[in-house]
């Protein structure tokens, strides 16, 4: 543990190197190539994500803000008196803002994220703009085993938006939540943003954006392989790929090879056919009684669910 200011701790769990190069080598030694979508976020990536979020074509972070200036007094209503708060992923301050001002109960925030200087930059502002809550801020994989420096007393409340659960697979999906459903009591909660499904046109511009900030943002996963692994890929050789697979209920993001190529990686060496891709990552979309049957599944009950007016993008809460 290490003290940033008064009311602010950090604890750094963060995944070796070589445990990311053992997950890339795997990946790209499958028949279909794959690479984990949470190694697209290092400093760079978060920084584009962030781009991402303010373009007119990505719509869930703009929606799910709406909701969340528009229903907050419900919201809080809702979800009660809280003494912690847990953040998976510490992205944008914008909706996190919204929950610290209005919980006039909280003690402490607790964020997770594996980008650390990301992570600490937003909650060393958070720590200035909210003396009277304690910040502890975690580095490590919230999707792998964590333990949280919690305090044994309160109320504890999970805060996961962005629709990030849409990344998951859905076994991942259940294990996730019935991991996190263990992190909590009786009376504790969830509140998770989540994409609703919608037409087909909507959902790629908002992964495939007119000013490429997308496809930087892809591509980028190249350039910190080449940076942290000693990778030769070429970028200007990639291409950035996404579309809507209907059947699956999903948008898939790729990296598609433009050339007969090899690149290495360390004493491993791996061949790219012309057209062949580099599965970088989905976001499945789920409509709201399927998510409410999921939760349900994996040990919480449904308590409340918020909307925009159009119902592109949907904020629920949870109960353990």
């Amino acid at each position: 543990m290490r003290l940033l200011e008064n009311n602010i701790q950090s604890y750094d769990f963060y995944i070796e190197k070589e445990n990311m190069r053992e997950e890339i080598v795997k990946g790209l030694s499958a028949t279909v190539k794959t690479i984990s979508s949470k190694y697209l976020y290092d400093h760079r990536g978060s920084e584009l994500f962030e781009m991402i979020t303010e373009l007119e074509e990505y719509y869930p972070t703009r929606t799910e803000m709406k909701i969340f200036n528009e229903k907050i007094q419900e919201i809080t209503m809702a979800v009660g008196d809280v003494h912690t708060l847990i953040e998976y992923g510490s992205g944008s301050s914008n909706k996190i803002k919204a929950l610290l001002h209005n919980f006039a109960s909280l003690k402490e925030y607790v964020p997770i994220d594996i980008s650390r200087d990301f992570l600490f930059q937003s909650s060393l502002e958070l720590a200035m703009q909210f003396p009277h809550i304690t910040i502890k801020a975690v580095c490590g994989d919230y999707t792998g085993p964590l333990t949280l420096p919690l305090e044994p007393k309160g109320k504890k409340v999970i805060f996961f938006p962005g629709s990030t659960i849409g990344n998951f697979e859905p076994v991942e999906v259940q294990n996730f939540l019935m991991k996190s459903a263990k992190l909590l009591d009786e009376g504790d909660g969830f509140l998770i943003g989540v994409d609703i499904k919608k037409d087909i046109d909507t959902l790629e511009k908002a992964y495939d954006d007119g000013k490429g900030i997308t496809a930087a943002f892809n591509l980028n996963l190249l350039t910190r392989m080449n940076r942290e692994l000693g990778a030769n890929f070429n970028e200007e050789q990639f291409e950035h790929l996404a579309y809507y697979n209907e059947k699956k209920g999903r948008i898939e993001m790729h990296l598609e090879s433009q050339c007969d190529q090899q690149v290495l990686i360390g004493n491993y060496e791996f061949s790219f056919r012309e057209g062949e891709t580099i599965h970088t990552e989905n976001s499945y979309k789920y409509s709201i009684d399927q998510f409410q049957t999921l939760a349900l599944e994996c040990g919480f009950k449904p308590s409340k669910v918020w909307t925009d007016d159009a119902e592109k993008f949907s904020v629920h809460y949870l109960e353990k």
